[in-house]
């Protein structure tokens, strides 16, 4: 309900016209008055000069940002903040044309059966999300000798992150409920879960030298999701996500754009081989 409404108090943040200051009759407003706080004292005072207050939500005058929890140490922080000050983030991290999807005028896109692609993140997004795993650096070396094994980490044959090594794994979890949640209820119809569970949530990093490919596998989830986060004949050459059951490939991913697909039974898949550059791509196993 838009509108507006005459309040008796009013604090934190004010838009006055200073016409009214002007008058002799409010030259005794203060914020000032003893044993009461200066928010009450003011309010009290313009009520006295007979200056009427008010609340309005006809027009967007701005918003405050919640600082509590921006942590300057950290590698692009404001990336950090999907939870805290979400409007700015979906400004800066959303991809632009996210909520055009729920349009029922679109048609989704499935470049092979059941798997589904969407636009999820900006390209800022996925620029930052590769500087933070970078700058963190303690890539896996794809076996069985993890030594994060030990910190109760379980080991998958990629070259990864995990998001709770970065301190990323409740925002991720956030964007999973928010963003992605929505989007697996659009097209896998009859399925809720809400909100969903996921503990494998990484950053899987592609070399030629390194990890160039990904053998034949299963999910252990009931659907995944596969974030492209870098450019094919840019930043690198070959790669995608082959599923064999169906000899269905995707190829030349979009940065920011989401594959979703089944995760156990039928979407039997590999990586395929990347043969220049690094190709970067953020998985989650969801419901497992």
């Amino acid at each position: 309900m838009q509108g507006i409404w005459n309040v008796p108090f009013i604090n934190n943040c004010y838009l006055m016209n200073i016409a009214l200051f002007r008058k002799p009759s409010a030259k005794h407003v203060s914020y000032l008055k003893e044993d009461t706080d200066p928010d009450m004292a003011f309010c009290a005072s313009l009520r006295s000069a007979g200056i009427m207050m008010y609340v309005s939500n006809e027009k967007e005058f701005g918003h405050l940002v919640n600082s509590e929890t921006f942590d300057v140490s950290r590698t692009n922080p404001d990336i950090y903040q999907v939870i805290d000050n979400k409007l700015d983030w979906e400004q800066r991290y959303l991809h632009p044309k996210y909520y055009e999807v729920f349009d029922n005028k679109e048609k989704q896109l499935m470049p092979c059966p059941d798997v589904y692609w969407f636009p999820l993140m900006s390209m800022r997004f996925c620029k930052e999300w590769i500087e933070v795993m970078e700058a963190f650096g303690q890539w896996s070396d794809g076996s069985n000798n993890d030594k994060r094994l030990e910190s109760g980490y379980e080991a998958v044959p990629t070259r990864d992150i995990h998001m709770n090594q970065v301190g990323l794994d409740i925002q991720w979890l956030r964007i999973l409920k928010d963003y992605v949640r929505p989007l697996q209820e659009l097209v896998f119809t009859g399925y809720y879960h809400n909100p969903p569970v996921s503990v494998m949530n990484f950053v899987v990093r592609y070399r030629p030298d390194e990890q160039p490919s990904l053998r034949p596998h299963h999910d252990s989830s009931t659907y995944t999701i596969n974030l492209a986060l870098n450019t094919p004949h840019l930043d690198y050459e070959g790669g995608g996500c082959r599923f064999i059951r169906y000899n269905c490939s995707v190829k030349d991913t979009k940065p920011g754009w989401l594959l979703m697909h089944p995760g156990r039974l039928t979407h039997f898949h590999e990586g395929l081989l990347v043969t220049k550059g690094t190709r970067y791509i953020m998985i989650s196993f969801v419901d497992p």
